[in-house]
């Protein structure tokens, strides 16, 4: 009887192994890849990591079964196109910044003035919802705030503080040490009458909220951890809304095309969210981008990767369009 080796079954199943920075560059020009510089391509791949730039290579290939690049396709496009994801990630996660802090604040001082301001005034499970099948919901999410504050009493300095000296942590503070995806899920068991007050204050309606966050929750994570943005979809999409109809989105069985679960969804999201001037800045400063990254590409025009983000191609006029309710 013939056994094979580990090494050999590994291969077998399609285990990547090791390559060095000569190996990387031989596999990107064996597949059509133009490498004009040889020791600017080798930094650029010890610097950033094969395989997140090679994440963008989908763009550039002739079709998804022949996967070679696109003749002409150069290193320097290639990379173009991964400094473009990391400079819109950039632009889009401090909005997204923004937006957390707002809620946070928002949260805290509803739920504080209903309440109180003491953590066992207000996280008791009688404040929020008694629907019977998110009752393991509340506890579960209430156990994991009181393990955040215990968690963070000597390692932030506020909380510290508040424990130190007076004994509770007040939920303004409370909130600054939750992390995102935590806060999402809180406006999903609160009362009725308590996610009406929240959503008033946006103009956006409780049910369209509940869909918001968690997206905004998602990107969020995905921006902080710097990992490929341009062609993420979330698992859930937003309702259909003014801006799709305004600026002509297209649809295919019935359904817009963009700005459902796409980047361009986080974006009409923030639209909602965001301050007006805040939100011009972000659309200028997404345009300067994509007008940069225009001008680097030779083998495919810029609305292919606008389809990709789910942009429209009219995605500026966004800015133009009168802020409405989300109702």
């Amino acid at each position: 009887m013939c056994y094979n080796s580990k090494e050999d079954v590994h291969n077998k199943m399609g285990n990547k192994t090791f390559k060095t920075l000569d190996e990387q560059v031989s596999i990107l020009s064996a597949k059509g890849l133009k490498i004009s510089d040889v020791d600017y391509t080798k930094n650029i791949l010890l610097r950033e990591n094969y395989f997140f730039i090679n994440g963008y290579r989908h763009l550039f290939m002739n079709s998804p079964m022949d996967k070679t690049f696109i003749p002409g396709t150069t290193f320097r496009e290639l990379y173009a196109m991964f400094d473009f994801d990391r400079q819109v990630r950039n632009i889009v996660f401090k909005n997204l910044l923004i937006i957390e802090n707002n809620v946070k604040s928002i949260f805290s001082y509803v739920l504080s003035r209903k309440y109180g301001y003491k953590e066992d005034e207000y996280l008791r499970p009688s404040n929020f919802t008694s629907k019977y099948q998110k009752s393991r919901q509340v506890n579960d999410l209430l156990r994991k705030m009181k393990r955040q504050i215990r968690i963070n009493g000597s390692q932030h300095s506020a909380t510290n503080h508040y424990i130190t000296h007076y004994g509770y942590v007040p939920m303004w503070i409370v909130v600054k040490v939750l992390s995102f995806g935590i806060v999402s899920e809180l406006y999903s068991i609160m009362k009725d009458e308590d996610q009406d007050a929240i959503s008033e204050i946006y103009d956006i309606t409780p049910d369209n909220l509940l869909t918001y966050l968690p997206i905004l929750a998602n990107f969020r994570n995905l921006c902080a951890h710097e990992d490929i943005l341009y062609s993420h979809r979330a698992q859930r999409s937003i309702n259909d809304c003014y801006v799709h109809k305004n600026l002509n989105i297209p649809r295919t069985n019935d359904e817009f095309i963009y700005g459902k679960n796409d980047l361009f969804a986080v974006i009409i999201i923030l639209k909602m969210m965001l301050r007006s001037e805040e939100f011009r800045l972000l659309v200028r400063e997404l345009s300067y981008e994509i007008d940069v990254l225009a001008g680097k590409l030779k083998t495919i025009p810029i609305s292919k990767v606008l389809d990709t983000i789910g942009f429209p191609n009219n995605y500026i006029e966004i800015i133009n369009i009168e802020k409405r309710a989300s109702k």
